[in-house]
C-alpha cells in the first residue's frame, strides 16, 4: 500500500473546503489577505525601519498595508525609500488579485443564490394560506376563484407546490389570472417528499387542495399525495384537505388514504349526473356554475336566534337579500329543503343563498305576496321520451344507466357513435329500449340518416379518444349540424353537450345548444368552495344526491299565471305550497346570452316580476 504524503493530505483537505461553496472561498481569501498584510507589514518594519517608524511602526504598517491591499490607488501618494515603495507596490499588486478573486466569488455566489431562488427551493413563511399540490389547467380556475373569495382580505396567499419550473408557473398564472389582492407563491418540488412539502408550510395552512395532473392515470397521483398527507406527523393544527378522483372505482381508496380530514369528491359521478339532469332540464349546469363560483351567489351558514321556534317555511322570506334553503343541525347534519313545518332549533344554522355574507340581513317584515297570480295548475306527469345520444366516452355507460333510472317505461335511447355496438356490455335496462347506429358524429349525411327530428332530447358527448381541444372542435361541428337540421325541420329538440374547455363555451353559443356541461370547471369550482368552507361539503353532497332534494328548472306555469304581474316573493310562496324552495328563475328569451344565459338567482323579492309560459323557475324539490 502506497504511503500517503502529507502534501496529498493537505491538498485533499483544501479541495474539501473549496467544494463547500462561496463561504469557504471567502474564508480562504480572508486568510490569504491576512497573511499578505502581516508578511509585508513585518518585512517593512524589518527592511525599512525608518519609514516604518515614520508611519506608526508595526501597528501603523498593518493599517497601511491593509489600505493598499484593498485600494490600489492609495499607493500613488506614498513617499520614502525605494525599498519601502517596492514593498508597498508589491502588497498593492497582491491585493489586486485578492480583491478581484473576492468580487468574482461574491458575484458567482449571488448568481447561484438568485438562480436557486428562481428554482423555488426556499421555504415560505405564511399562515392561514391555501396550498395547492400539483399542477394542471385546473389551477387557473382555482386561483381566480380564490382571488374573488378573498377580495376583502389584505393578505391572502396561495402557495403552489408542483414539479414544474417556478418561473414558468408564475408566468402562466400572470397570463391567465387576474390576481387582485391575492399573492401566489410557487415552489418546485414533489408533494410526496417531506422535505419538499415543507417548502409550502402545510402545518400553518388553512386548507390544502390536491390537483390531479394531466396524466394517463391521475387518480394514482392523487391517492399517493393523500397517503403522504395522511402519514405526515402533523402538529396541533391539521388543515382540511380536498381532492377529486376521476374514476368512481378509486373513491373508496382515496377516502381511506386521506383519512377523516380529507374531503374527496367523485368527479366522474358528478359529471355524469350533470349531463343526465341537464338533458332533462336544460340550464342546470349554468345554475350550478352560478352557485359554485364566487362572482355570483353562494351558500352561507347563519345563526339566527330570532328565528328559533319558527318553521322552515317561515324562514324562506326572512331575509331581505337572501333565501333560506336548508338547516345545519348540531353534529353537522344537513337538511336541504326540509319539510316546511320543520321547527328551527336553538343551535341550528340556516343555509342561506346570498350574493355576499355582508348583505345577509333580516327583513323588517314579510314581503307582499300577490296571491291572485299563484297558479293552481297541477304539474304534468312525466311521459316516455325519445333521446339521441351522439358520441361515446368512458362516462357513457354510467350516463345510460342513470338515464334508465330516470326514464319512464316505454322510453327510447338511441346511441350514434363511431365504434362497435356497446349494448352487449351494458347492464340490461329496466325502462329504456336502447338502439345503436355506427356513424361519425361530424358527418352531416350520417346525422341526417338518424332522423333527429323524431327525438325530444339530444345529448352530445365529448370524445375522450382525442385531445381536449380537438374533441371540443369535433363537438362544435356536430352541434352546428344538429342545430341547422333542427331549423330546417322546424320541430325543436333540446340539445345538451359536454365541453372540455370553458373557453370554448362562448364560441359554442353560435350553435344555440340549450346547455353546455363543462365538468372540469364545475369540479374546480366545487373544490374551491370546499377549501374556503369545508362545512359546505354536506350541502353540495345533498344537492347532488338523487335520493334527496335536487335543483330543478320547472315550468313557470306551475307557480305563476303566465303574463300576470307579481314578484319573486309570490314565487317563493307558490313553491312553498308545493313543499319546494324557490331559488330564482330563467328567462327563455335569454337562454343564449352570456354570461348569465337567462339565469337569475336570489332576485329582489319585492321587485315586479312577470314570467311567460316558456320561462323556468329554479327550485329545490324532491322530484
Amino acid at each position: 500500500m502506497a504511503q500517503v504524503r502529507l502534501r496529498d493530505r493537505g491538498r485533499y483537505a483544501f479541495d474539501n473546503t473549496m467544494s463547500k461553496g462561496p463561504s469557504a472561498l471567502i474564508g480562504w481569501l480572508g486568510l490569504a489577505s491576512a497573511i499578505l498584510i502581516v508578511v509585508f507589514a513585518s518585512l517593512t518594519v524589518a527592511l525599512t525601519p525608518g519609514d516604518a517608524g515614520h508611519n506608526g511602526h508595526w501597528p501603523g504598517m498593518l493599517w497601511r498595508t491593509l489600505m493598499r491591499a484593498i485600494d490600489p490607488g492609495t499607493v500613488g501618494g506614498d513617499t520614502g525609500s525605494p525599498m519601502y515603495l517596492a514593498l508597498m507596490l508589491a502588497v498593492t499588486v497582491g491585493g489586486i488579485f485578492i480583491v478581484s478573486a473576492l468580487i468574482g466569488v461574491l458575484t458567482t455566489g449571488l448568481e447561484t443564490k438568485i438562480a436557486d431562488l428562481r428554482k423555488g427551493h426556499s421555504k415560505i413563511i405564511e399562515r392561514n394560506h391555501t396550498v395547492l399540490l400539483g399542477w394542471s389547467d385546473q389551477v387557473f380556475t382555482v386561483i381566480s376563484e380564490l382571488g374573488k373569495a378573498n377580495e376583502s382580505q389584505r393578505r391572502s396567499c396561495v402557495a403552489i407546490l408542483a414539479d414544474q419550473d417556478k418561473v414558468d408557473m408564475e408566468e402562466a398564472i400572470r397570463r391567465h389570472v387576474d390576481l387582485g389582492n391575492t399573492r401566489v407563491v410557487c415552489r418546485r418540488g414533489d408533494p410526496l417528499k417531506v422535505a419538499d412539502l415543507d417548502l409550502v408550510s402545510p402545518d400553518t395552512a388553512r386548507s390544502i387542495m390536491v390537483i390531479a395532473p394531466p396524466a394517463e392515470d391521475p387518480d394514482t397521483h392523487v391517492i399517493k399525495v393523500l397517503l403522504s398527507l395522511g402519514a405526515r406527523d402533523w402538529s396541533s393544527h391539521r388543515p382540511s384537505v380536498v381532492a377529486a378522483v376521476t374514476n368512481s372505482a378509486n373513491l373508496p381508496a382515496a377516502r381511506l388514504a386521506g383519512g377523516s380530514a380529507a374531503h374527496v369528491i367523485d368527479a366522474d359521478d358528478i359529471g355524469v349526473r350533470l349531463v343526465v339532469q341537464s338533458h332533462r332540464q336544460s340550464g342546470l349546469s349554468t345554475v350550478c356554475t352560478d352557485l359554485l363560483d364566487f362572482s355570483g351567489n353562494e351558500f352561507y351558514l347563519r345563526s339566527e336566534p330570532s328565528l328559533t321556534g319558527k318553521t322552515f317555511g317561515d324562514a324562506l322570506d326572512a331575509y331581505e337579500l337572501g333565501i333560506s334553503i336548508g338547516l345545519r343541525r348540531t353534529g353537522g347534519t344537513v337538511l336541504v329543503n326540509p319539510p316546511m313545518d320543520t321547527v328551527i332549533e336553538t343551535d341550528d344554522q340556516l343555509i342561506v343563498l346570498a350574493e355576499d355574507d355582508l348583505l345577509v340581513r333580516l327583513a323588517a317584515g314579510p314581503p307582499q305576496v300577490v296571491t291572485d297570480a299563484i297558479s293552481t295548475t297541477e304539474p304534468e306527469g312525466a311521459k316516455p321520451a325519445r333521446t339521441l345520444l351522439v358520441g361515446w366516452n368512458q362516462r357513457a355507460p354510467k350516463i345510460i344507466s342513470l338515464l334508465d333510472a330516470f326514464a319512464q317505461p316505454g322510453s327510447v335511447l338511441d346511441v350514434a357513435a363511431f365504434r362497435d355496438d356497446p349494448r352487449k356490455r351494458l347492464t340490461d335496462p329496466a325502462h329504456l329500449t336502447i338502439g345503436f347506429t355506427s356513424c361519425d358524429p361530424t358527418d352531416r349525411a350520417a346525422l341526417e340518416a338518424l332522423d333527429a327530428g323524431s327525438y325530444q332530447h339530444v345529448i352530445v358527448l365529448s370524445d375522450d379518444a382525442h385531445a381536449p381541444q380537438h374533441a371540443d372542435a369535433r363537438t362544435l361541428v356536430t352541434l352546428l349540424h344538429l342545430r341547422d337540421m333542427e331549423e330546417r325541420i322546424g320541430d325543436p329538440y333540446s340539445i345538451v353537450s359536454e365541453l372540455n374547455d370553458e373557453g370554448n363555451r362562448e364560441v359554442a353559443q353560435v350553435t344555440r345548444a340549450d346547455d353546455f356541461v363543462v365538468s372540469a370547471r364545475l369540479i374546480s369550482l366545487l373544490l374551491t368552495q370546499l377549501t374556503e368552507n369545508h362545512h359546505l361539503r354536506d350541502v353540495f353532497a345533498s344537492l347532488l344526491d338523487p335520493t334527496g332534494s335536487e335543483i330543478y328548472l320547472k315550468p313557470a306555469t306551475d307557480y305563476l299565471l303566465p303574463g300576470t304581474p307579481a314578484n319573486f316573493a309570490t314565487v317563493i310562496e307558490a313553491a312553498r305550497r308545493r313543499g319546494q324552495t324557490a331559488l330564482g328563475y330563467r328567462r327563455r328569451e335569454e337562454f343564449h346570452r352570456s354570461p348569465a344565459y337567462g339565469v337569475v338567482l336570489n332576485p329582489d323579492k319585492a321587485a315586479p316580476l312577470t314570467l311567460s309560459a316558456d320561462d323556468r323557475v329554479i327550485v329545490l324539490s324532491e322530484q
